[in-house]
């Protein structure tokens, strides 16, 4: 894709942008309830990732820094999706016809031995 959305491309930034919005993201936002909950090493690997590919869009010099260049396309970062899609998620469990969709939000009686953390731990 580096011909259509490159540093030389003669695509426009607004179309470049829609690119990015209607492929690019839709890959790495799969399934994101589930990959949401990693490390942050892992996270950050997508984060940098998206940064290469942000970066090579709007032809940006070595010393702009990420957060100008997300302000600027409007694009949230990585982590910021995440707690996003994890409030829609837990939002949509609510009020979801199933009784044992439900129970997944009920945290009662987790006994927890890992410090693994779990989607709707995302929301706080």
């Amino acid at each position: 894709m580096y011909w259509i959305v490159g540093r030389n491309a003669k695509t426009t930034l607004e179309s470049k942008v829609l690119i990015y919005n209607s492929i690019i993201k839709p890959i790495w936002t799969y399934a994101i309830q589930l990959w949401g909950c990693t490390k942050s090493s892992n996270r950050l690997v997508i984060q940098r990732s998206q940064n290469k590919f942000l970066r090579c869009i709007v032809n940006a010099y070595r010393y702009t820094t990420n957060e100008v260049i997300h302000n600027d396309l409007n694009i949230k970062k990585i982590d910021e999706v995440i707690k996003d899609f994890s409030i829609r998620y837990e939002q949509r469990l609510h009020c979801h016809p199933n009784v044992l969709a439900i129970e997944l939000l009920d945290t009662e009686l987790d006994i927890r031995r890992l410090k693994r953390k779990k989607p709707h731990e995302l929301t706080m």
